[in-house]
């Protein structure tokens, strides 16, 4: 890791722990050994991202669960990990079928677990993209990135796309460097933990998606006029794909695909996993990624040999 900034390394370290008890991953896109034969598969595996608390997400994906279940003919696990990396894991070793990633997470989980993207959420009001926010406390005194210096700040988790690497990003690009020009870094763990960290004065700024931002204040969680502010808003980030492993049978990804694809008109009650602000989702690929693997090279952070 010689010659990469810290920033760099908190985020290998952070892969490099998913892939710690798995031999021999190393640089080499996965076909993950532990994946059950296609004629063996009787249990259709999903994995969430920890967007909130395990529970609630978990809950919040009953629907959804039964509506696949329908369309596919197999009983449906939910599996909630306790952060971006566990969802790696798990696909790396075959514990998931299919699973609902970050951007950058997504990216990972392609190098690494052998997943692909096939759906792209469409939200109301955003579409299938959305923005990395940094929010601050009203009476912070905190106007712009520059007056982040010397201040506690908070960041989501080293895997997070609009929590961790997008803000990375941009603080370089306005030559700040949060590991030595801010007073102190932490990882909050989520995207919601981050607001509250701002919120009960925790941090004096942090890191969090737009979305989450607006879940909470809709639900009074958050109050933009006494408890946070927003002081700057990044570019469009592609959304968070739905990715399956790439050695799923043909037959049931067409199912899946057709599920996705469908369940706006067929399953209103199935769009309900994030507080019904998802109104469908619209096909995408691979390579609607590569904007994210671009942003890995500005922190100078070489996806393939992790």
């Amino acid at each position: 890791m010689k010659g990469m900034s810290r920033a760099a390394i908190l985020v290998c370290l952070a892969i490099l722990a998913l892939a710690a008890a798995l031999a021999g991953c190393g640089g080499q896109a996965a076909n993950p050994a532990a994946a059950p034969a296609a004629q063996e598969l009787k249990v259709l595996r999903v994995g969430a991202i920890p967007a909130e608390d395990a529970q609630k997400t978990r809950e919040n994906y009953k629907s959804l669960a039964n509506y696949l279940q329908k369309k596919t003919g197999l009983p449906v696990e939910i599996f909630v990990a306790t952060d971006y990396s566990g969802v790696i894991e798990a696909m790396r070793a075959g514990k998931l079928d299919i699973a609902m990633f970050g951007p950058f997470s997504y990216v990972l989980a392609a190098d690494k677990a052998g997943a692909e993207a096939f759906a792209v959420e469409i939200r109301k009001g955003s579409g299938t993209s959305y923005q990395s926010i940094v929010v601050t406390h009203p009476d912070s005194g905190i106007n712009t990135l520059a007056d982040i210096k010397g201040r506690t700040y908070a960041f989501v988790d080293p895997a997070s796309t609009s929590g961790n690497l997008i803000p990375r990003s941009f603080y370089k690009k306005n030559n700040i460097d949060p590991d030595k020009d801010f007073k102190s870094v932490v990882y909050a763990g989520g995207h919601d933990a981050a607001a509250l960290a701002v919120k009960n004065r925790k941090v004096d700024a942090a890191s969090m998606d737009d979305i989450t931002f607006n879940n909470m204040k809709e639900k009074s969680l958050l109050n933009p006029d006494k408890d946070i502010r927003i002081i700057f808003k990044s570019d469009p980030i592609p959304g968070s794909p739905w990715a399956w492993r790439k050695d799923l049978p043909a037959d049931l990804r067409a199912k899946i695909k057709d599920a996705f694809m469908n369940v706006a008109k067929e399953d209103q009650a199935a769009l309900s996993a994030y507080g019904g602000k998802v109104e469908g989702y619209a096909n995408t690929k691979d390579a609607n990624y590569n904007v994210i693997r671009e942003t890995a090279k500005i922190l100078n952070l070489d996806l393939s040999k992790k």
